[in-house]
């Protein structure tokens, strides 16, 4: 299992200690570091800003905005910070939900998953540079089709340090999941439980077994959000974690769409996160965090004492499809140093 460290997104500013975090993560020998985007703090500033002060972590977006910025907009970003990062750099991207795209980026929500494959071919064939980039999807036209009908195809002026950076995808569903395993090069799971862990294999295996997949199981990577808390009490430890699910499974995304709260419903919490959705709407997320159950937190996260982290990892998360967990925050101490060895055995 590998170690990635997450830098989320921004509350009021930017969060502290993070530089610190990341020294810390370079020096324990973590594989990544990942910076999030929502309606706030954008992924790409702060990964070139914290990624300078590194020189082995790879970087990644978790994840990039699909409706942020046009697919060779991404690509144009990717391509100058690996150059920048000497080759480090995973772009991960997500089609978000209506509430945030349409909301936030005044960019209509017409069917993720074609939009997301034709992104995904337009930014490969801006790398790829063997050719001027031409695309005539349903959702993307280059040269654009209309106005002063002027546009031509373009190459890159720049050529990519690497012709095929890897792509992630941010996916939750089970058609996202499978065209994560059939056109990307790794799969971001936000939520991610043990409990699904079969329901993702089935979906990772449909897309693995399409025509023209790039990858198998073998070589492609998982990499999951993680929550790691110490404490003695449990409920304690929970109850650090139960506004932020909350939060998702009640408070973001609109009532009729929210695909955080499905995923909370597939672990068996449908009830539970009917009444948070409720309660969130109505404004009354104090109150929402309250009806989540520590069990609920457990499902999603590793927390309690050391002990009980470790033996749960173990037990659970370990033989997982999980291949890197992204933790947000590193355990400190002597017992966070045990915790991370028993994640990397």
């Amino acid at each position: 299992m590998r170690l990635g460290l997450g830098t989320g997104y921004w509350s009021s500013g930017p969060p502290e200690g993070v530089e610190q975090a990341v020294a810390q993560a370079e020096q324990l020998g973590f594989d990544s570091l990942w910076t999030a985007e929502a309606y706030g703090s954008d992924a790409l500033t702060p990964l070139a800003w914290w990624g300078a002060r590194t020189s082995r972590l790879r970087l990644g977006t978790s994840v990039c905005q699909m409706s942020a910025r046009t697919p060779t907009a991404l690509a144009m970003a990717a391509l100058t910070m690996d150059h920048l990062s000497g080759g480090r750099v995973i772009v991960g991207i997500g089609a978000s939900g209506p509430q945030v795209v349409e909301g936030w980026y005044g960019q209509p929500y017409p069917r993720p998953l074609e939009r997301t494959r034709e992104y995904v071919e337009i930014m490969r064939a801006v790398w790829r540079r063997d050719e001027p980039v031409s695309h005539h999807g349903k959702h993307y036209q280059l040269p654009y089709a209309g106005g002063a009908g002027l546009g031509k195809p373009l190459k890159s002026t720049v050529h990519p340090l690497r012709t095929d950076i890897p792509v992630f995808l941010g996916a939750e569903g089970p058609k996202n999941v499978a065209l994560a395993a059939e056109i990307a090069d790794g799969w971001i799971p936000l939520w991610f439980s043990p409990k699904s862990d079969a329901f993702y294999r089935a979906a990772l295996a449909e897309g693995f077994a399409r025509d023209g997949a790039r990858h198998d199981a073998g070589s492609f990577d998982v990499a999951s959000m993680a929550w790691i808390i110490e404490h003695e009490d449990v409920d304690v430890a929970a109850s650090f974690l139960k506004p932020a699910v909350a939060l998702y499974a009640g408070g973001m995304g609109a009532k009729q769409v929210n695909f955080h709260k499905d995923v909370f419903a597939r672990m068996g919490w449908g009830e539970v996160v009917e009444e948070v959705q409720e309660l969130y709407l109505a404004g009354r997320s104090k109150d929402a965090a309250q009806v989540i159950p520590t069990a609920m937190v457990e499902d999603v996260a590793l927390i309690g004492p050391a002990e009980k982290i470790v033996e749960d990892y173990q037990r659970r998360w370990r033989d997982t499809c999980l291949t890197t967990l992204i933790l947000h925050g590193i355990p400190k101490g002597p017992n966070g140093a045990r915790i991370l060895d028993a994640i990397r055995e």
